[in-house]
């Protein structure tokens, strides 16, 4: 069913605006981290234990999101998505452990079917001519997250601490889901009221969907590799900044804005160049190894360092490993069979959050027992180096 150009036209900007609240839900917290980890008497390792919480969360809620956006329609699943992530960041306001815990999860569980969702409404409105520039578009929400979690926590938590902070981020949710309330009469038209929830057997079927299809396979492989270095860097960021190089609170939550704004741009950029004249797996290639030779320089930083060297090291960084995930999307929108979109990103995203629940625990742990997050960053040249062997071998139409 053909949509208004009022839709059209309005469907990108509103998608990601809803994946920029998001995702500034997941990273919010990150970047308060030192205040919270202080009232909960946690160490720094506790960062990545949050984040892989919350991945777990995303781990199952975007197995769900293809029936969920079948059931609800893609802004209703969107709304809902945006006020389960809202009720985890207010859990996380209080000072109970097991509450802190079950809304780490429910953070998780609002952002797993974002993007399943904003496929399939982008796939019924974007010509696929153009689907990498769109989709990094989109994509951009992710890092323009993080820019908006590293200017206003800070100050926010400034006025009224860590709980202020959260509220805030929570307001944000409330204000995206209202934002895409105006789509929901044409992009929801063709929800489905009886579609019943899934049972286990239709939950692994994107995955056994993305396991029958070579490139999707190597897509999905390629992106486990990514995301964990992607949420390393922005999960470690400021506790790196603040602990290695002795740098400030505010001051660090700045850097992790400069290195998402470097992301936003990026993603728009290696969406372009996918589409004009590089294709898909040469772009992916040379921003692993790009991710590869940040990663390895990460550890050269000292406290004494020049600020302008640590930042532009840092928009590298930043627009190597934020700035894959739009050509990732595009690619696995174009190659999924008519209709399919929302079930192949879901597929694949399962491999993409699963690499984000075991990498920021395991750089953590590294971190920890090498003393430095530097040395610990250097390590993630490791699995890079097994993602451009997969995108290397794998055969593309």
């Amino acid at each position: 069913m053909t949509c208004s150009d009022r839709v059209r036209r309005a469907a990108l900007p509103v998608t990601t605006f809803v994946q920029a609240a998001s995702s500034a839900a997941v990273i919010g917290p990150t970047v308060a981290a030192p205040l919270l980890l202080q009232s909960l008497q946690l160490g720094p390792a506790a960062v990545g234990l949050f984040v892989a919480l919350v991945y777990l969360g995303a781990m199952f809620a975007t197995q769900i999101g293809a029936f969920a956006v079948r059931r609800w329609g893609p802004i209703r699943a969107s709304q809902m998505a945006l006020l389960c992530s809202t009720a985890g960041l207010l859990l996380l306001a209080t000072p109970l452990l097991p509450l802190v815990v079950l809304g780490a999860f429910f953070i998780g569980l609002g952002y797993g079917p974002i993007t399943p969702a904003s496929s399939q409404m982008l796939s019924r409105t974007t010509d696929p001519r153009h689907y990498s520039l769109v989709f990094s578009i989109k994509q951009t929400g992710v890092p323009l997250g993080g820019v908006i979690a590293g200017l206003f926590v800070p100050p926010l938590a400034g006025l009224g601490g860590a709980v202020g902070a959260l509220i805030g981020l929570a307001v944000l949710c409330l204000v995206a889901a209202a934002s895409a309330a105006p789509l929901a009469p044409e992009l929801d038209r063709e929800r489905d009221h009886g579609a019943p929830w899934p049972d286990l057997h239709q939950v692994l079927a994107p995955m056994r969907f993305v396991a029958t299809h070579a490139v999707l396979r190597a897509m999905a492989l390629c992106s486990f590799v990514f995301s964990m270095v992607q949420v390393s860097l922005t999960s470690y960021l400021v506790s790196f900044l603040t602990g290695d190089l002795h740098w400030t609170l505010a001051a660090a939550g700045a850097a992790l804005a400069v290195s998402q704004v470097a992301g936003v741009g990026a993603r728009i950029g290696w969406g372009f160049v996918s589409d004009r004249w590089l294709g898909p797996r040469r772009v992916l290639l040379g921003l692993a190894l790009g991710m590869a030779g940040c990663a390895l320089s990460m550890p050269l930083l000292q406290p004494g360092s020049p600020a302008p060297l640590v930042i532009a090291l840092l928009c590298v960084f930043g627009a190597t490993a934020v700035g894959w995930n739009g050509v990732y999307l595009a690619t696995v929108a174009r190659v999924a069979p008519s209709g399919q979109a929302g079930t192949a990103t879901a597929g694949t995203l399962f491999f993409t959050f699963f690499g984000v629940v075991i990498g920021p625990p395991v750089f953590g742990a590294a971190g920890a027992a090498l003393g430095a997050l530097g040395s610990a960053f250097a390590l993630l040249a490791l699995p890079l180096a097994g993602g451009v062997w997969v995108l290397a071998r794998a055969r593309w139409p």
